[in-house]
């Protein structure tokens, strides 16, 4: 195991001393070293609940007789950054993204990667970082949002940009507006819609990087807790 250059022999024990104040014992240092790549964050509805599913992906790594490292990765939601300066910030973090993966990695000498990831440029960001290591790895996507109801039929984001225009045009009223906008994002998860968090999700899917079924698993349901356990 490539963890092995931090864990065994003599020479190593300052790198097991530092493991073991982790809470690791000698039972651990011979099982792999799994890395669990987290982006969640309390900006980003799309991230709002990965700290729940790292818990089910560590929770999984123990049960296969690993251990599991988790580590935190920057994530900017290309909703609330356009439209303004921030815009210029959003696909640069895709790289950012993608260094932050490998340079834990590579310093730390993981044995493999779990990457728990949503939105535009984090998921591709996991996925350039991971190709880069050519480790054994498997992503998990924080699913889609669920649709909100208003007047027996869905709203999502995307119901917002038209009421905009409706309200610009003179065909609705601020007020109408409002209720759509309260409506439309029901809870966490990526933006309804086939936007790039969720083509993201559903190519990473396709490509056999995720567990069948990941792509289209609400973010709020159970079943998403399972797939990253």
């Amino acid at each position: 195991m490539r963890s092995d250059s931090i864990k065994l022999g003599t020479e190593r024990a300052p790198h097991r001393a530092l493991l073991r104040a982790l809470g690791l014992d000698d039972e651990d240092f011979a099982k792999p070293f799994l890395g669990v790549a987290n982006s969640w964050c309390q900006l980003v509805p799309g991230h709002l609940h990965l700290r729940l599913l790292g818990e089910a992906v560590r929770e999984g790594i123990a049960q296969a007789g690993g251990v599991g490292f988790e580590f935190g990765v920057p994530a900017i939601c290309d909703g609330l950054a356009m439209g303004h300066e921030g815009m210029n910030y959003v696909l640069p973090s895709r790289e950012v993204v993608a260094d932050a993966v490998e340079l834990v990695a590579q310093a730390h000498r993981l044995d493999g990667l779990v990457l728990l990831a949503s939105c535009d440029k984090i998921v591709p960001g996991m996925l350039m970082g991971a190709l880069r290591l050519d480790l054994p790895c498997v992503v998990v996507t924080g699913g889609p949002m669920l649709p909100g109801r208003l007047g027996g039929r869905n709203v999502t984001l995307g119901s917002t940009f038209e009421a905009v225009g409706a309200v610009e045009a003179g065909r609705m009223s601020e007020g109408d507006l409002r209720i759509v906008e309260e409506r439309c994002c029901p809870g966490c998860g990526s933006c309804a819609g086939l936007y790039t968090a969720n083509t993201m999700a559903c190519l990473t899917e396709a490509l056999g990087l995720s567990l069948p079924g990941c792509a289209t698993a609400h973010a709020t349901s159970s079943a998403k807790l399972r797939l990253a356990r």
